[in-house]
């Protein structure tokens, strides 16, 4: 077997492949949203510096006009509230063309060019009456015939309050009037025409050069229109008009006005109740950043041919060890362990498995010599345990002999304890599982007793209450009542020298199986009792059979079952001692579940 090429590797299906195609799609997925994520919030860091700074604009633009028409607004009052130079000369009966109108005309042109001097805002300042006199200073010319004009029953009509109107037909003011009254009647109006070109300067504003700007009153009157945008362009007057009444409130909105996208921006003035809208042609705001997106692009294209060049060497420099490992790896594969070793010299990863690889190929030599070594030992392991297992059988088939000549003799005794120890021996010896039935466990005991019986001159009397029949197939751990009945009969009634009884009491308490072993021994203190349950050579030598004392009992209860379970002793010296064996209840399938585990 040759050692593989690893050029022959370089497949969509190798590693070389994957790493190359992963780290492609890698780079193109972060290049894409990399550039898109800049490209997104550059489109809304503009659209939102734009809007920010025209609401600004038209907000100063609309606090600086406010403040300019609450100056005319109180210029307004002052004359509204003159009575001696503007009601007197309304409501004088003088007529034209008399000496007297001409000293009243001469007193209130005075009184009004006072008021206007220094404010070269304020283009023209009138009076006029409703009895046809009229008195103005600036220009344009004003005679009577305004008591006809729509402005005039406007004014009239808005009362007390403050109109504000843009002459039809004129381009160059804005006039603020409002009522004269005296005697709770109207007797004439007071005019302020605003000079036009302080309302161009106000609302210059221009975040674009084809951007446009509408200022509108309450009846959708055109107070200021920009002139920035081509006439072709431009949204019509109906146009400006419909989306002023779709967009109620204030606020910004994306619209789509005459097939084009719009930022439109809308503030209604509190004083003057105007509504000032600008729109902002998307294609020119977002122009900058489409050239910046392009070029963005074109960069991303770049960077990306030179990170996949850079990639494909870098994969092909990652993977070439791993091929040469991997050739390594299909010698061993075959079950050749000495096999051409092509060193790797990386202090990376790779060369750390290729150091590993190799001493796990030594390792396995070493035990492949060990498995050789250990069959060999096994088999002559398995000779000496078939002939360890001769050694029970041969026991087995003994006492079955000694029984059987007991039987032959009428020795009726030497029968029953030789039948009584193969059981004993058989389930202790046979039987390997830790748990057994109450049943199985009972029939330990009775083994047991059948050969201590004949130690003692005088009986020994066992008797076993179960005060349910179903407790008999309740699991427990194995010789757990054996050692309490040894104990109480060696160490109990056998030092009496008299005829003993031991009672077996088996209950349940809620979910406890209890087991009471009593016996009307000797007694016990309650030092000796500490000593029985805690000292380990005491419990070794009150346990002569099995090995496993009252103190094992309590140990191992406790240890797989916790407080307060285990093995509870109770004496008084001279009359009985008696024990307590507290256990859960297990059914044959809990157990045979938790042995499983």
């Amino acid at each position: 077997m040759k050692l593989l090429n690893p050029r022959r590797w370089i497949t969509p299906r190798g590693m070389q492949g994957k790493i190359f195609i992963g780290f492609a799609l890698v780079t193109l997925l972060s290049i894409v949203s990399v550039t898109s994520i800049v490209y997104v919030n550059m489109r809304d860091t503009i659209k939102h510096n734009a809007v920010t700074s025209v609401s600004d604009s038209i907000r100063q633009a609309d606090e600086s006009l406010n403040i300019m028409l609450q100056e005319i607004d109180r210029l307004n009052t002052v004359v509204v509230t003159n009575k001696n130079t503007v009601i007197d000369t309304i409501l004088s009966p003088n007529e034209e063309i008399s000496y007297e109108w001409f000293q009243e005309q001469k007193r209130i042109s005075e009184f009004l060019s006072g008021l206007i001097d220094y404010k070269p805002y304020i283009s023209r300042i009138a009076v006029v009456g409703t009895n046809g006199k009229v008195f103005f200073t600036g220009s344009p010319w004003l005679d009577r015939s305004f008591l006809e004009t729509p402005m005039m029953k406007d004014i009239l009509r808005n009362g007390s309050r403050h109109a504000y109107f843009k002459p039809a037909g004129t381009d160059d003011v804005i006039t603020v009037g409002r009522e004269i009254r005296y005697d709770r009647k109207a007797i004439g109006v007071v005019m302020v025409d605003l000079n036009y070109d302080f309302i161009k300067k106000t609302y210059g504003v221009k975040p674009t050069v084809d951007s446009m700007l509408y200022v509108l009153d309450e009846n959708n009157g055109f107070v200021y229109q920009s002139e920035s945008m081509p006439e072709s362009d431009a949204p019509s007057v109906d146009t400006i008009v419909k989306v002023n009444r779709q967009f109620s409130g204030r606020g910004v909105a994306d619209q789509v006005i005459d097939g084009k996208s719009y930022i439109v921006v809308k503030r209604q003035s509190a004083y003057t109740g105007w509504t000032t809208l600008a729109l902002i042609p998307m294609d020119s705001l977002l122009s900058e950043s489409t050239k910046i997106r392009n070029r963005m692009i074109e960069v991303s294209v770049i960077v990306f041919i030179l990170i996949l060049i850079g990639s494909l060497q870098m994969s092909y420099r990652t993977t070439i060890h791993i091929q040469k490992l991997k050739s390594m790896m299909m010698w061993v594969r075959e079950g050749n362990l000495s096999f051409p070793r092509t060193e790797i010299k990386s202090k990376d990863e790779i060369g750390d498995l290729y150091r590993v690889f190799i001493d796990m190929v030594e390792d396995l030599e070493r035990l492949m010599e060990g498995i050789r070594i250990s069959e060999k030992k096994k088999r002559e392991a398995e000779l000496t345990a078939l002939q360890a297992q001769i050694r029970p059988h041969f026991l087995y088939n003994s006492l079955n002999t000694i029984k059987y000549l007991a039987n032959l003799n009428g020795v009726p005794n030497i029968e029953e304890v030789s039948g009584s120890l193969i059981e004993l021996m058989r389930s202790v010896l046979g039987n390997s599982n830790e748990f057994l039935t109450l049943r199985e466990e009972l029939d330990y005991v009775a083994s047991y007793v059948s050969i201590e019986k004949y130690k003692f001159m005088e009986p020994v009397q066992v008797v076993t209450q179960i005060e349910d029949d179903a407790l008999l197939k309740c699991r427990v751990l194995k010789l757990m009542l054996q050692p309490l009945v040894e104990n109480a009969i060696i160490h109990g009634i056998g030092q009496l020298g008299q005829e003993g009884f031991v009672r077996i009491r088996v209950y349940a308490e809620q979910h406890d199986l209890i087991i009471e072993v009593t016996d009307n021994g000797k007694g016990m203190t309650q030092e000796e009792i500490e000593l029985l349950l805690g000292e380990p050579e005491k419990e070794k030598n009150s346990s002569r059979f099995s090995g496993m004392g009252v103190r094992n009992v309590h140990e191992r209860i406790v240890r797989m079952y916790g407080e307060p379970y285990g093995v509870k002793l109770m004496s008084e010296p001279g009359r009985y001692t008696k024990a307590e064996i507290r256990f859960p209840l297990h059914n044959e399938t809990e157990i045979s579940a938790k042995e499983v585990v």
